[in-house]
């Protein structure tokens, strides 16, 4: 009972945190947004994404930070929030290296595939890479709560799956390739629970009686032994690779 309190306990420490993690986000873009509108966007055309331009690949990093106009930031800001806490609830750590992932996949996305020559910028690549990790995360980590949860944001948002298109309007470039991101990331940084583990914790074989036959009335229990090392150790390499 004390266990399950304190993971309890730390869950809800790090949804607090995964909370104030996505504010100080939403409310950075929103500096940088009044900054970039007010240099007439200029900052979106120096920091975005020019495709297959080697002099700004760095710009992988700063294009999430930028938008084109004030209906593209609206736009980006509710997913941006709802997706990136149910991304982060479960460990503000992971949470970071997932995104710093999805970053550089939508961005290398972009860069290799968008139009020669064009200026990409906006968090939708980020976005859709929050949508992917959580639609799996449950599967790879095989925890029943997640696989609800990516259920539930499969269905409310379904139309999301769009923006995966071919399309002009968009950089459908950034939102595949930052969908691709999110499955990747679900699956490096998955939770990993050796199996062998799980097997102990379900009870042990019937003890089968040694030398001859038992004297009548008399139950006599083989002499237990411990695992075998080498096999658990297997097991444990088979279980991180997800066999």
């Amino acid at each position: 009972m004390g266990g399950e309190k304190q993971t309890a306990e730390i869950m809800v420490a790090e949804a607090r945190k995964a909370f104030w993690v996505m504010v100080g986000f939403l409310a950075l873009i929103w500096l940088v947004q009044i900054l970039n509108w007010a240099g007439a966007y200029g900052l979106s055309r120096v920091f975005g994404i020019v495709a297959r331009d080697p002099d700004r690949l760095p710009a992988i990093v700063s294009a999430p930070f930028l938008h084109w106009s004030w209906a593209h930031i609206e736009g980006n800001s509710g997913p941006l929030f709802v997706f990136g806490f149910l991304a982060a609830y479960r460990g503000v750590a992971r949470f970071l290296w997932v995104t710093a992932l999805i970053a550089v996949v939508s961005g290398l996305g972009v860069w290799f595939v968008a139009a020669p020559g064009s200026v990409t910028a906006g968090a939708s690549g980020v976005v859709f890479g929050y949508f992917g990790y959580i639609l799996v995360r449950g599967i790879f980590d095989r925890h029943g709560i997640d696989i609800v949860v990516g259920l539930v944001m499969a269905l409310c948002f379904a139309y999301q799956f769009t923006g995966l298109l071919p399309s002009d309007e968009f950089s459908w470039q950034g939102h595949l390739a930052g969908f691709v991101g999110g499955i990747l990331g679900g699956w490096l940084f998955r939770d990993r629970h050796p199996r062998a583990a799980a097997r102990s914790a379900g009870g042990t074989p019937a003890a089968r009686p040694v030398g001859g036959p038992a004297a009548p009335g008399l139950n006599r229990p083989a002499p237990t032994s411990s695992a075998d090392p080498s096999r658990a150790a297997l097991l444990k390499e088979l279980d991180d690779l997800g066999l």
